[in-house]
């Protein structure tokens, strides 16, 4: 299984990024599958009007796109990740530095599915503008922010993360017990996880993935607590 430390030093964002999320560019299985989970988003923060004042993004990784529909309903939004180059590709975007990944494509779908594509450009200043701090984390920690202490979110959402962290399920759901002291009592968990596969490659590189089933996600979510 890929440790944490083999992510630390070869996890490349910008190529991670330009293989998965780059929607003109990204091979059409990719493309579909992020458009999916833009849409289970926006149903859940757009459409069934999940809101609250503090949302924290668990293991963000280098990206914005799970982030663009909560931001209309969340006022401040903290992002935490493992990787010292994820946090700061995902700050290069936050503060509109050159060379930063080009997400508008991705803006304007979730924008179009909100009624209003031309809004893309205020949708992404919004979102800089309530994502307040980008910190590191470790979900296998007992604490995952270590000595940081943080306000208890209303909302915690971890995305294809857990999976690429958790060697195994025993591990799995200490991270979700882990994670579950990010969020006050009655706060909301929404994950996306992905299913059945055992690894990922790009860049030349291949990352384990804890290969699991839906029934064994939704048992680790109720054993955790949730």
């Amino acid at each position: 299984f890929t440790e944490a430390e083999f992510y630390q030093q070869n996890f490349d964002p910008q190529e991670y990024l330009k293989e998965f999320y780059s929607m003109s560019n990204c091979w059409e299985g990719a493309s579909a599958f992020m458009m999916q989970n833009l849409r289970i988003l926006h149903k859940i923060f757009s459409l069934d009007g999940l809101r609250g004042d503090i949302l924290i993004d668990v293991s963000c990784g280098p990206t914005i796109y799970q982030l663009l529909s909560a931001c209309e309903h969340f006022q401040e939004i903290i992002a935490l990740d493992y990787t010292d180059r994820n946090c700061r590709e995902l700050e290069k975007w936050l503060k509109n530095e050159a060379g930063a990944f080009n997400w508008e494509p991705v803006v304007k779908y979730i924008c179009e599915l909100e009624g209003d594509r031309e809004k893309w450009a205020e949708k992404q200043e919004k979102l800089r503008k309530n994502v307040k701090q980008v910190l590191k984390c470790d979900v296998t920690k007992a604490n995952p922010t270590g000595r940081m202490s943080l306000p208890p979110a209303d909302c915690i959402v971890p995305t294809l993360c857990l999976e690429g962290a958790c060697k195994d399920l025993a591990t799995f759901c200490s991270a979700l017990r882990n994670i579950s002291t990010l969020l006050k009592p009655g706060g909301h968990l929404v994950m996306l996880t992905a299913l059945g596969d055992s690894y990922y490659t790009f860049n030349k590189q291949t990352f384990s993935c804890l290969c699991l089933q839906n029934h064994e996600v939704e048992e680790a979510v109720v054993a955790a607590g949730f």
